[in-house]
């Protein structure tokens, strides 16, 4: 009897991995991930996704339950082809989350190759708007963010050669630097400035020395080295006769708290701002740390954590102490994409996921998503401004009063 029991529970688990289509079995679907959750980014990753295991709680999706599988790329993007490789070959059905934009360059192509669609990737970078294979982007992009606050500083009386940047020396950080020369088109004055940004742009691969030719310092990824990025400011600002008022940095929390606290230790009265990337709570520790208490803005690409709408209420019930600005995106993300499955008709498969989702307008507990003109479903960009080590929404008269 034993040995029937036997054979009868393999030929259960025979017939349940033959079924399985493009990751989908008669019971559960496997969603891949990919992040970094012991490096130095490693809060970023923990917190996207605790958000989307938060999202994916209890819920079912056509009677199969929602599994996600993730592993660590310590935001190393050779470290990230090889995970990514081994959940390609695992056939999930989906990769979700992934964080870091380095490391999306890295697993895009694969993904691509493999028809596996990439799903609200935390990055704000362009190489995702369109990119490469089935991409469907939750967030709002970082020129979209560095727009936001350039347009804010310009109008509150900046000009443009006092909006400078210190950024991570590869593709994350020069989409920022994109940004700000894309915000900067059409201003008077900005000419030089923009000159010099292409300059910058125009110079390939990662960890070239890009210092010292305009208003942008850089630092190489998985570093904590402030001063040759610093000195790179202090170079513009010396050779403009000019005063950086405004640092838009684009980089990770550790490097930018970082050079936050270097740079006021130097005198620096510099307005810092930070994209969404680089993680509010992780940057207001390292804030901390070097007690500095002011001036720092960041923008967000999710509602404020005080908002009243179903989604933030939500998930600040299913995130408890976990909840931030980063874990919200990813119960967001989470929730986007049980939404794009739950609209399927049918069996569910990668093919029908992307027709779903293609041309789709959705409202996302008080968050409209709409993907009719490109593949990308929120532009909401908000500011914030941290003071006394702690976060509150910014208005048009703060920035004023910055300035």
């Amino acid at each position: 009897m034993k040995q029937h029991a036997l054979i009868f529970a393999l030929l259960i688990s025979v017939t349940s991995l033959a079924s399985a289509d493009q990751g989908v079995y008669s019971n559960r679907i496997v969603i891949g991930g990919v992040m970094d959750l012991e490096g130095q980014s490693r809060g970023l990753g923990f917190n996207m996704k605790a958000g989307i295991d938060a999202a994916f709680d209890g819920v079912r999706v056509k009677g199969k339950m929602l599994e996600y599988k993730v592993l660590n790329d310590s935001y190393t993007p050779e470290l990230t082809a090889k995970q990514t490789t081994q959940l390609i070959d695992e056939d999930i059905f989906a990769m979700l989350g992934n964080v870091g934009t380095p490391t999306a360059q890295a697993s895009l192509p694969l993904l691509a190759d493999a028809r596996i669609p990439a799903v609200g990737f935390f990055t704000g970078a362009g190489l995702l708007r369109p990119g490469v294979g089935d991409v469907i982007n939750f967030r709002a992009s970082y020129i979209q963010e560095a727009t936001t606050v350039v347009s804010n500083a310009l109008k509150a009386g900046l000009q443009p050669k006092e909006i400078c940047a210190f950024v991570q020396n590869d593709s994350y950080g020069m989409s920022g630097v994109e940004g700000i020369r894309s915000a900067l088109r059409g201003q008077p004055n900005s000419r030089e400035v923009i000159l010099k940004l292409g300059d910058i742009l125009s110079l390939e691969g990662e960890n070239v020395d890009r210092n010292n030719i305009g208003p942008v310092g850089v630092y190489q990824r998985n570093t904590l080295a402030s001063r040759d990025g610093y000195d790179s400011l202090k170079k513009w600002e010396t050779t403009q006769n000019i005063k950086c008022k405004l640092v838009v940095t684009v980089g990770t929390y550790a490097s930018v708290g970082r050079f936050a606290g270097y740079s006021r230790y130097k005198g620096e009265d510099w307005v810092i701002s930070a994209v969404s990337f680089t993680g509010a709570d992780n940057l207001s520790n390292v804030l901390k740390e070097f007690y500095v208490n002011d001036r720092i803005v960041m923008t967000q690409v999710v509602p404020d954590l005080s908002e009243s709408l179903p989604i933030v209420v939500e998930a600040q019930k299913a995130l408890g102490d976990n909840f931030n600005y980063v874990s919200l995106e990813g119960y967001m993300t989470g929730k986007m994409f049980i939404h794009i499955l739950n609209s399927i008709d049918g069996d569910i498969t990668r093919t029908k996921f992307v027709q779903a989702a293609t041309d789709s307008e959705f409202d996302l507990g008080g968050v409209p998503l709409a993907f009719s003109n490109d593949n990308q479903g929120s532009d909401l960009v908000t500011t914030i401004y941290y003071s006394d080590k702690e976060y509150r929404s910014m208005t048009s008269s703060d920035w004023l009063a910055l300035f």
